[in-house]
């Protein structure tokens, strides 16, 4: 049989290593709340799992890693749109509030 019969095997090996990876860093989430941190060690350590976590779970899981590069453009590309929009949003939110602060405190 041709192999685009069959369709295309991956290694059990590397979904079990990736497995692991994700308990571990869920774990590593769930001690950021343990040992109580606070504020932009907080946010910046969960986001910072949780991107992780996605990443692994669509390059591996959805086989996104074994896609072509044209696939890859066009799932990709909007998000990062998507995010520099956010950010761009979040820096005219902090302007606006802190002239706001400026001028209207009493």
């Amino acid at each position: 049989m041709s192999e685009a019969a069959t369709g295309q095997q991956h290694p059990i090996g590397i979904y079990l290593k990736i497995w692991a990876l994700l308990f571990v860093l869920s774990t590593f989430s769930y001690l950021v709340d343990f040992y109580h941190l606070q504020g932009f060690w907080r946010w910046s350590l969960i986001l910072l799992f949780m991107f992780l976590k996605a990443g692994f779970i669509v390059a591996i899981f959805m086989h996104l890693s074994w896609e072509r590069l044209s696939l890859k453009y066009v799932l990709m590309l909007p998000l990062i749109a998507i995010l520099v929009l956010i950010s761009l949003m979040a820096i005219e939110g902090d302007h606006t509030y802190f002239t706001r602060e400026l001028f209207f405190d009493n």
